[in-house]
């Protein structure tokens, strides 16, 4: 198995992605999570280092300019988000294959970066009255915020043919199962 792979996972917002990938690092495989920088506050219960590395928009902007990303993204107006250099090196350092959760634009990035040594994911929420209900249910963001996330959501699925490996979260099963199977086979 080669260690200096990657695989990306990327998805709208609520699709599932962090959820199979909960599920793909239980595998008994040598993976490890890529934790990704913002520059939002923490939501309740996620933990600096953990879910995110929480910077404030100067930090990353700093981190920007001193050449610290992979790659990084204004998502929205003041909202930042990228992967630090220093987590992928980390996790090739311990031999296992990086694992990310990033949104679409990101992926596209992270895959042109790393190009074969790359399996991009796209997670595809079986539409997008489901993708609304599981954005409302989860009680993150208003309802402005959830009506911004599902115009974001259009757009984003249409980039879904730019991936490897497409995956219909209609059925947790069922996504999981494809996905491991993918994942397998791009890892030996």
């Amino acid at each position: 198995m080669s260690y200096n792979k990657v695989i990306i996972f990327s998805a709208p917002s609520g699709a599932g992605k962090t959820t199979l990938v909960r599920h793909l690092l239980k595998e008994n495989l040598a993976l490890a999570f890529s934790v990704s920088a913002c520059s939002r506050k923490p939501r309740k219960g996620e933990q600096d280092g953990k879910d995110y590395h929480f910077f404030s928009i100067n930090e990353f902007k700093e981190k920007i300019n001193s050449d610290q990303f992979v790659e990084w993204e204004e998502v929205y107006k003041d909202m930042f988000y990228g992967t630090l250099k220093s987590e992928v090196e980390k996790i090739w350092q311990e031999q296992k294959c990086v694992v990310f959760d990033v949104d679409v634009i990101g992926g596209i990035k992270l895959k042109e970066i790393f190009g074969d040594k790359a399996l991009s994911i796209f997670v595809a929420p079986p539409s997008l009255d489901v993708l609304r209900e599981r954005l409302s249910k989860r009680g993150t963001e208003t309802q402005a915020e959830v009506e911004k996330r599902l115009a974001k959501a259009q757009q984003e699925l249409q980039e879904k043919d730019k991936f490897d490996l497409l995956i219909l979260n209609d059925s947790l099963e069922k996504a999981v199962s494809k996905m491991v199977q993918g994942v397998t086979k791009f890892l030996n």
